[in-house]
């Protein structure tokens, strides 16, 4: 059909004269053999196209220049109803506004007019975008006889809107989503996931030691760095979510329907591994770290918001615990948070007012069983608090720049008590990353022995694998400074953190020990941690150096590490550490030897903890103290005369319910095994894999909020409620 016949009939012919402009100038009016001119040379151009269909919605005319950027014949396109011609509904990336319109199908079934609506053409090699304007045609007696319209190719405009888009929402120099649609995203699913009762996890990451390779190495190489981490999360993440980067080095994990703590752990722990392999940067080698905080909707947050503050204090929880860490949310962490604001003053007044004291734990001979050295561990009896761990102070102080001092104080200390023991053997004192980068850390050893008169050859510097992040050279040029000294080195924890097997080539290390971690469970069957054990004492002994067995308690342990060739021992099988004076009364004595005293076999590890929780039995809630907790059972005190194998379920709060069995039990005290086992946090403590929804609480009675430690289990009366007999006496522990 010729375009001249196509459009007359879009009108009735008007008769009428060439109207006048009001101005008094006259118009320009073409004939109609000028103006179909224009329309084809407009065609030919390809400025734009024009198109119309009958009453049934069918192709009567297409401009030949848009016919041939289909992939079809022109004879099948003529005919075919107009909407087979484009793909139905918009892509992932159309704006809010497309995405809303009504789309084309349905228009043309209306007679609606069409005012330039974008959509895919469904016939093309590549993907193509069509704009298209229409309006619906009458005769003179008012029926309809389908549409008149144009249409232009917006493909290269789209692209670039998209990049656009694109640039609003993903990070320049990642490629990751950026702060902004991470926002957008976690808000929408948690918005979505409350009226569908689903979970979502979220985990927060922000890198260790990132500053120390762009200041040492410069901002291209930490470039760099960003763009290798962020492709190793896409890789470990894959499907299960969207990581994003908000910022510097902090990034983020949105990962839908996943409420296993397990699960989230496994995956928390490889991303701790992988981030901390190796990079290499521009001919240069770098290692980093990280520290991961994770919080669970509905559990820790039902708003975006809510749920990031509990990530953000999970976050800080795990680099509080010594960084390369993963930590889940859990609601004592705000208390945990003030703890180590007042941690922090009281240390610096310690520090002032020499406060602080050594122990040293001896390392005996796995043969002989003699004393061959001592570890010294710093030790705070708080005057009104009591003993506070290392393992809350020590992180306190590198996060508050004190470990420095600390470090310092403990090095003059540690020289001056050794110097004066009986016999000469020697201390190995701990020095954090922290320290290992100061340069002055050399300068501070040599100091500590020529004050106290130590020799060199009696002080050994235990390091842990995160002194390898950052730059490799100025590690190595460390290593060469301290090694001048005289002094020996030895690697701590080794395997537990930044591991590589490729430093140890290089690193001037005359002693591995064996982190406890792979002691503890290696007598179990289907562990493989005797087979890591076996690994690491073969590579020590290919590198000549020295292996020491750490956190030894039981006499199965013993026997195992011993047969595995570890060369010394160290674990309260022996001794736990002793105060200064206990240390030089022994060896005065001349009793160098130590008989191992400790149970037959390893158990679970148990915490010793004093704090009340609940115990449900049938319909009815008791009110107990729990005295230990391990990963396979606890020993609970509070009902009489429980009697074996009764099934009971521990509250441990915040949702977490463990169903258990009485194996133990004497009067008011249980021992209770665990049906599930528990799982680590990620630090020292315990946690159950699943808790209790917040939307099962909301169908029990209770308003729909976040768990919290206060959070009890509706439904369960107290012994003295209504409801059946209660089987069990509880009794009064506060009394």
């Amino acid at each position: 059909m010729a375009i001249g016949k196509l459009f007359s009939r879009s009108a009735p012919a008007s008769k009428a004269a060439p109207s006048v402009p009001q101005d008094g100038s006259r118009a320009q009016v073409f004939d109609d053999p000028k103006r179909l001119t224009i329309l084809n040379e407009i065609e030919q151009s390809e400025l734009g196209w024009f198109w119309a269909t009958d009453a049934d919605g069918k192709v009567e005319y297409l401009s030949d220049s848009a016919i041939a950027k289909l992939s079809i014949d022109g004879e099948d396109v003529k005919g075919s109803p107009l909407s087979q011609l484009f793909l139905a509904g918009q892509d992932s990336d159309d704006s809010d506004e497309a995405a809303t319109q009504r789309p084309l199908p349905f228009l043309l079934r209306a007679r609606n007019t069409i005012h330039r609506i974008p959509v895919r053409v469904a016939h093309c090699d590549t993907e193509t975008w069509w704009e298209i304007t229409g309006k619906p045609q009458f005769d003179a007696e008012g029926e309809f006889v389908g549409f008149r319209g144009s249409a232009k190719d917006i493909t290269t405009l789209r692209e670039g809107q998209r990049d656009v888009s694109r640039m609003a929402q993903y990070d320049a120099l990642t490629g990751l989503a950026n702060r902004n649609r991470m926002e957008k995203r976690l808000t929408s699913t948690l918005t979505a996931y409350k009226a569908a009762k689903r979970s979502c996890a979220i985990m927060m990451l922000d890198l260790d030691r990132f500053k120390q390779v762009n200041d040492t190495l410069g901002h291209q190489a930490g470039d760099e760095l960003l763009k290798q981490v962020a492709q190793r999360l896409e890789r470990i993440v894959g499907e299960q979510g969207e990581a994003g980067r908000l910022g510097g080095d902090e990034f983020q994990i949105i990962l839908p329907d996943i409420e296993d703590r397990g699960r989230l752990g496994d995956l928390a722990q490889r991303l701790i591994q992988m981030i901390s392999q190796p990079y290499s940067i521009n001919g240069a080698r770098a290692i980093i770290g990280t520290s991961v905080g994770i919080a669970i909707a509905p559990y820790d947050g039902i708003e975006s918001e809510e749920l990031t503050g509990s990530g953000d204090l999970a976050l800080y929880a795990a680099k509080g615990g010594g960084r390369g860490q993963y930590r889940f949310y859990s609601s004592d962490l705000k208390d945990d948070a003030r703890w180590r604001r007042q941690i922090e003053e009281d240390l610096r007044d310690a520090l002032a007012t020499d406060a602080l004291e050594m122990h040293y734990q001896p390392l005996i001979d796995a043969q002989t069983h003699l004393v061959k050295s001592f570890e010294a561990l710093v030790r705070w009896n708080h005057p009104e608090r009591g003993p506070i761990s290392p393992a809350e102070f020590i992180p306190v102080a590198e996060e508050s720049n004190q470990i420095l001092a600390l470090g310092e104080w403990v090095m003059r200390r540690v020289c001056s008590d050794a110097a004066s023991w009986p016999h000469e053997l020697s201390v190995a004192v701990n020095v954090s990353a922290v320290q290992f980068a100061n340069p002055d850390l050399p300068s501070i050893v040599h100091d500590a022995m020529l004050s106290a008169g130590l020799p060199a050859s009696r002080l050994e510097l235990e390091l842990t694998e995160s002194v390898f992040i950052g730059d490799p050279q100025a590690t190595q040029e460390m290593f060469r400074e301290l090694k001048k000294l005289g002094v020996r080195l030895a690697l701590d924890d080794f395997g537990t953190g930044y591991s590589s097997l490729g430093y140890l080539r290089n690193a001037p290390f005359d002693k591995i020990k064996i982190d406890q971690s792979f002691v503890r469970g290696a007598c179990e069957g289907g562990n493989n941690n005797a087979a890591i054990i076996q690994a690491i004492v073969s590579l020590a002994r290919a590198l000549d150096m020295v292996t020491v067995a750490e956190g030894v308690e039981a006499h199965d342990e013993l026997d195992l590490v011993c047969e595995l060739g570890a060369d010394h021992i160290q674990g309260w099988i022996f001794s736990k550490a002793l105060p200064q004076f206990e240390v030089v009364e022994r060896l005065a004595s001349g009793v160098l030897k130590y008989e191992p005293q400790g149970p037959a076999k390893a158990r679970a590890e148990r915490m010793a903890v004093y704090r009340k929780v609940g115990v449900i039995h049938e319909d009815h809630r008791y009110e107990v103290v729990m005295r230990n907790l391990s990963r396979t059972g606890a020993r609970i005190e509070g009902m009489l005369n429980v009697p074996l194998d009764t099934d009971l379920v521990l509250d441990l709060g915040n949702g977490q319910l463990v169903v258990s069995k009485v194996v133990r039990s004497e009067e008011a005290e249980q021992g209770l095994e665990f049906e599930t086992h528990l799982i680590s946090d990620g630090a020292d403590g315990l946690c159950t894999r699943h808790r209790v929804s917040p939307y099962a609480l909301a169908a029990a009675g209770m308003p729909l909020t976040s768990l919290s430690s206060e959070a009890g289990i509706p439904g369960i009366q107290s012994p003295h409620g209504p409801g059946s007999r209660p089987k069990f006496m509880q009794v009064d522990l506060s009394a």
